[in-house]
């Protein structure tokens, strides 16, 4: 992440109003249900109330958030989790993971992530488990053990990811949202359950 800076988006000074009414929204009245389900409605909340911001993020970066904990994680979810509901099967939904990766990486480095209680803490490892770069996949499965050990579910999703990954090299469903070829082995696996089927055959085996 490019060190922040006080000037925001458009040359507007702003405040951190923005980043508590994305953690409002996003851990408390949302919660797990809403992070693990698709909900139409849900989405076109997000769509109306952040859309503009996240476009603005997407061209010019850290929008001018004094830099916390609570600042960096909401806009990790703001470039990795809105545009997931925000643009379904749309290259849009990838667009600001880079800066989203960046963030959470940074804020990692100085243990910002251990400033953040709960299921929350999740968000800032989320963007290395949608990266498509072994490296991060990695990292992302040891940060779930060493940084939320009680999160069982979390933790097979990562491995299941980072599977993905390592028989791969990206993730086949993303293929035609980027308008990218599908091989013959990757149809295969789409074809015999994809990510469910891994998720489903390390929980058997666990």
């Amino acid at each position: 992440m490019t060190a922040p800076n006080t000037t925001g988006v458009r040359g507007m000074k702003r405040d951190n109003a923005e980043p508590e009414e994305i953690l409002s929204f996003w851990i408390d009245q949302t919660g797990p249900v809403g992070w693990y389900s698709r909900n139409d409605d849900l989405d076109s909340k997000i769509r109306d109330r952040w859309a503009a911001l996240w476009d603005d993020v997407r061209k010019q970066g850290w929008p001018g958030w004094t830099p916390t904990a609570r600042s960096v994680l909401a806009y990790v979810i703001l470039t990795d989790q809105f545009p997931r509901n925000m643009f379904r099967n749309d290259a849009r939904a990838f667009a600001t993971d880079d800066r989203a990766r960046a963030a959470a990486k940074s804020a990692i480095e100085r243990n910002w992530d251990l400033q953040i209680d709960g299921d929350a803490r999740q968000f800032f490892y989320l963007p290395l488990i949608h990266s498509e770069c072994l490296v991060d996949q990695e990292r992302a499965v040891r940060l779930f053990k060493l940084r939320m050990p009680g999160a069982r579910d979390n933790l097979v999703h990562a491995r299941a990811h980072r599977e993905v990954i390592r028989k791969f090299g990206r993730f086949p469903h993303r293929n035609a949202d980027l308008g990218r070829k599908t091989t013959g082995s990757e149809t295969d696996f789409l074809s015999s359950g994809g990510y469910g089927s891994v998720v489903d055959s390390l929980k058997t085996s666990a």
